[in-house]
């Protein structure tokens, strides 16, 4: 399937960045952390880094 999408010419590490940003602006850290497995510290760094802190 990646290698399908690249031949679309869609970037997948850009686009899996693009969702996580607009994830971590969305939904609570806690919220955000659980479903994708990580850390809510890491969840917090995300939600700084969308904000623009």
């Amino acid at each position: 399937m990646g290698e399908r999408l690249r031949k679309l010419g869609i970037r997948l590490a850009e686009t899996r960045s693009t969702a996580l940003f607009q994830l971590a602006t969305e939904l609570p850290t806690a919220v955000l952390a659980r479903p994708l497995g990580i850390d809510v510290t890491v969840a917090v760094k995300w939600q700084r880094a969308a904000a623009g802190d």
